[in-house]
C-alpha cells in the first residue's frame, strides 16, 4: 500500500517539476515555482511569485526527499531556497507573519530531514515570531506587521516552528493556549479564523484546523501536559464531522484557498503518525486522522485529470478536476490575499495541495507498513 502512494506522490512531484519549476530570471543555481499553468509571461518572469506558496513547494520537496532520497532533489531543495531569498530581495523576512512561519517550517525541515541547513535564516525568522507576541493587544502574534488582526494562520504555524526549533516550548504553549481560549467555537469545537480589534472573525477554514492540530501534536509529543492530546482528539473529531463530507477534506477553490486542504492533510498525517498515547481515545484520533488522509487522497486521485501522462488535481477532491487554459480571469492579489483563477486548477496552490496530499497518504501508509 505504501508503494502505491509512493508512486502517486512521485507522479504528483513529476507534474509540478515539469509544469512549474524553472530558474528564477534564468539564473543558474536557482529555482522557483511558476504560480500558474498554463503560464502568462508575468508568471514566467516571476513578476508575481507568492512567497508562501513557494514555502509550501519547498516543504513538498522535503516530503519527497524523505520518501525517496535523491542527490538531484537535494540540489533542487538548495535551488528553491536560493531562488526564494533572491526573489525576496536577498531577504528571508517580509511583512506577513504567516508567510514567514511557513518558510520557517519548510527551512527547519530542510535542515533536519534533508541536510540543507540555513541556521542564519532560522534564527532570523525565530526572532520575528518571538518579538511579535503582544498579549497586551489581545494576541497572539498578528497576521502582519502593524496590524491588529490576530489569527490562527499566523499563530498556528509560528507555534509549530517555535516548538520544533530551539524548543521554545513555553512560548509555543502560550500560543496554543491563546488559540484555545480565544478562537475555539464552543458549538462545533472548530477553530475560528482570528480576532480583529477585539471582535471575533468567525470564518472557519480547513487550514486553521490543520495548523492547530500540528501545534497541539508537537506539544503533546514534547511536554507531559495532557491538555494538548485532549485538544487534538477534540479537534480531529470536529474536522471529521464538520469539514469532511463522506470522509473527504473539503476544498476552498483556488488562489490562496488552493493550499488549505493540503495543509490540513499534512497535519492530519502528523496526528496519525505521531500523536502519543495508548488510550482508546488516542487510538481513535489517530485512526480518524489516517482515514481522512487516505480517503481524501483516494478521492483526489480518482477525480484527477491526466495531461501528458501526469496528474492534474482538482481544487475540490470530491469532483472532477478541470483542465485549465491560458485564457480567462487570472489569479489576483487583493488586500493581502490571492484570489483564484477562473479555473482554479490553473493555480500552483491547487496542484501543490494535491502533491502534499499524496505525500501525506504515503507517510501514513508507510507508518502502517512499519508497524
Amino acid at each position: 500500500m505504501d508503494q502505491l502512494w509512493a508512486n502517486r506522490a512521485a507522479s504528483a512531484e513529476a507534474a509540478i517539476t515539469q509544469r512549474h519549476l524553472t530558474k528564477l530570471w534564468g539564473l543558474p543555481g536557482t529555482q522557483l515555482g511558476v504560480v500558474a499553468w498554463p503560464a502568462a509571461k508575468k508568471y514566467r518572469t516571476f513578476g508575481t511569485w507568492h512567497y508562501w506558496w513557494q514555502a509550501h513547494l519547498l516543504d513538498c520537496l522535503v516530503d519527497a526527499q524523505l520518501r525517496d532520497p535523491l542527490p538531484e532533489r537535494k540540489i533542487r531543495i538548495e535551488r528553491q531556497i536560493r531562488g526564494h531569498r533572491l526573489r525576496n530581495n536577498l531577504s528571508w523576512v517580509n511583512s506577513y507573519y504567516d508567510d514567514m512561519a511557513w518558510l520557517g517550517l519548510a527551512l527547519e525541515r530542510a535542515g533536519r530531514l534533508a541536510g540543507v541547513e540555513k541556521p542564519h535564516a532560522l534564527k532570523k525568522l525565530c526572532a520575528q515570531f518571538v518579538d511579535a507576541w503582544v498579549p497586551e493587544d489581545g494576541g497572539g502574534i498578528p497576521w502582519r506587521k502593524q496590524d491588529q488582526f490576530f489569527n490562527a494562520p499566523a499563530n498556528g504555524p509560528a507555534g509549530i516552528f517555535l516548538a520544533r526549533y530551539d524548543d521554545r516550548l513555553r512560548r509555543a504553549q502560550q500560543m496554543a493556549d491563546w488559540i484555545d481560549e480565544t478562537l475555539i467555537d464552543p458549538e462545533t469545537h472548530l477553530v475560528f479564523d482570528g480576532i480583529k480589534a477585539g471582535s471575533l472573525v468567525r470564518a472557519q477554514y480547513t487550514y486553521c484546523q490543520g495548523v492547530v492540530l500540528g501545534l497541539e501534536v508537537e506539544l503533546a509529543v514534547r511536554t507531559d501536559d495532557a491538555r494538548h492530546a485532549e485538544r487534538v482528539r477534540r479537534l480531529v473529531a470536529a474536522v471529521a464531522k464538520e469539514m469532511a463530507p463522506d470522509g473527504v477534506i473539503k476544498g476552498a477553490g483556488g488562489g490562496d484557498g488552493g493550499l488549505f486542504n493540503g495543509i490540513t492533510a499534512r497535519y492530519l498525517a502528523l496526528v496519525a503518525t505521531t500523536l502519543p498515547g495508548d488510550t482508546e481515545q488516542d487510538q481513535a484520533a489517530r485512526d480518524t486522522a489516517r482515514s481522512l488522509v487516505l480517503k481524501s487522497a483516494e478521492s483526489a486521485w480518482n477525480y484527477r485529470q491526466t495531461v501528458d501522462g501526469l496528474p492534474l488535481f482538482g481544487a475540490f477532491w470530491d469532483r472532477n478536476a478541470e483542465v485549465p487554459t491560458a485564457t480567462g480571469q487570472e489569479a489576483q492579489f487583493v488586500e493581502g490575499a490571492v484570489n483564484a483563477s477562473a479555473i482554479p486548477e490553473r493555480d500552483l496552490s491547487v496542484q501543490l495541495a494535491g502533491w502534499m496530499l499524496m505525500e501525506a497518504a504515503h507517510a501514513v501508509a508507510a507508518a502502517d507498513a512499519n508497524h
